[in-house]
Parts: C-alpha cells; sequence; structure tokens
C-alpha cells in the first residue's frame, strides 16, 4: 500500500495564530497540540502549520480552494475570513470570475469558489489544493500516492483518493519560479506494513531527490519532487 497524503502544512510565523484563523474559517476541531486542524468529516485533509522565522516572499507554490454550496454560502465565508483578520487580495482575476481571491493574517493565498463549480462537486470544504507544476510532477504524484488522475488535459493534472475529498491539482506551464523553501507542502505518512528507509527508496526510484535540509534526529525524512517542492514522509502524524 502506497504512502498516504496526511496533512498540507503551512510554515507560520505564528502558529497558535495562525491555526485558529483556520479553525474558525473552516469549523474544523483544533488536536490538543493547538497547531493541527483535525482532517474534516468529508476525507479533507488536516492542517499542520510550523514555526518558521521567515517572511513570506511572494506568492506560494500552492494555494487552497474552499467551495461553496450557495451564493449566500460563498458571501458568509468571504465576510468570515475578513472579521477573522483576512485580506482581499488582487492577483490579476477578472471581474467576471465568480470566484473571490483572499489571503490569510500571514499572506497566503486561498480562493473561495463559487457555487455550481462541477470540478469540486463532492470534494467537500476544502476542495482542492492548488499547485503551480508540470505534468511531470502530477504523474509522480499520481504513482507516489497510488491515486488515479482524475484530470489530464493540456498539460495540467490532478489527483484525487479513490475514497473522494480533497483533490490535489497542477496548472501547468509556466510555472513559477521557485524561491526558497515552499511555505506550504505536503505531509506523507507511511503506511502500517511500510518502513521509512524502504519508503524513502520507493519515492527516489519514482522520481523524488534528497534535500539539503538537515532534519535532524526525527521520525521523518524531507524529499523533493520533480519540480523541487518539498515534502515530508513521516512515520506517524504528530
Amino acid at each position: 500500500m502506497p504512502t498516504g497524503l496526511a496533512a498540507l502544512c503551512i510554515d507560520a510565523n505564528d502558529p497558535l495564530r495562525l491555526a485558529h484563523f483556520w479553525a474558525e474559517l473552516l469549523d474544523r476541531r483544533l488536536a490538543p497540540d493547538g497547531v493541527t486542524l483535525e482532517a474534516g468529516d468529508d476525507k479533507e485533509l488536516a492542517i499542520v502549520f510550523r514555526p518558521t522565522s521567515e517572511a513570506k516572499a511572494g506568492p506560494n507554490q500552492m494555494h487552497v480552494h474552499l467551495t461553496s454550496a450557495t451564493e449566500r454560502e460563498q458571501h458568509e465565508t468571504v465576510e468570515r475570513a475578513l472579521r477573522l483578520g483576512g485580506s482581499h487580495l488582487d492577483v490579476g482575476q477578472r471581474p467576471e470570475e465568480g470566484h473571490v481571491v483572499l489571503a490569510d493574517l500571514e499572506g497566503n493565498e486561498f480562493c473561495v469558489i463559487e457555487p455550481g463549480n462541477a470540478f469540486l462537486a463532492g470534494c467537500g470544504r476544502l476542495g482542492e489544493v492548488a499547485c503551480d507544476g508540470t505534468r511531470e510532477v502530477g504523474l509522480f504524484w499520481s504513482d507516489a500516492l497510488g491515486w488515479p488522475l482524475v484530470w489530464d488535459q493540456d498539460e495540467e493534472t490532478a489527483v484525487q483518493s479513490p475514497a473522494g475529498g480533497t483533490k490535489v491539482s497542477w496548472g501547468g506551464p509556466p510555472v513559477r519560479r521557485k524561491t526558497g523553501k515552499n511555505r506550504m507542502h505536503l505531509h506523507l505518512i507511511l503506511a502500517p506494513e511500510s518502513d521509512l528507509g524502504s519508503e524513502v527508496e520507493r519515492l527516489l526510484t519514482l522520481g523524488a531527490t534528497r534535500t539539503a535540509l538537515g532534519e535532524g534526529d526525527v521520525p521523518w525524512v524531507v524529499l523533493a519532487d520533480p519540480d523541487g517542492n518539498e515534502f515530508c514522509v513521516l512515520d506517524h502524524l504528530g
């Protein structure tokens, strides 16, 4: 059984504050550590916040899309985000586009998608992790997770667990130039019968590379996908 996708990790200057923002926004429970949003009821990813002293510089390589069942729900989500300290963001979206682009307390971009979006139907509130990336990296993640491609057109790709839930997508070229460590990245967790060393070797065979990040004596390994985006392989979540 392949490694599972356990969580989206967000590096934060104030993990507790940012975790509470997202918990309130998504109506999710916080784990006892105060910096982990438990997975949603519809197989949505958990979200983990980890401390960093680095300031955000430039747009993130990935951001999340929140779904809306109705126009009223979309409006309420936007208003809740603003009340919690979020802000509107101009990324060049056109007036006729139905989604709303916002930023959280530390400037991380996210979109509140309009109702009726067929691609995100049934994905849950945290509908999608949308990434800058090539078709090659979408194929890598399909193999790494054992998730089928649910979109593969015009060099754009997306994968989703056979059980449903949050999709992960890559927008194809042109891919934004990566500068420094990604502020948002994925956490993978070992299948029960796997061991960390063997799983790392499997991922390297699929096209991952080792990073220069020194993890120290910890139960995870940091790798990079074929586009150079970091991800962590953990033997347990938490």
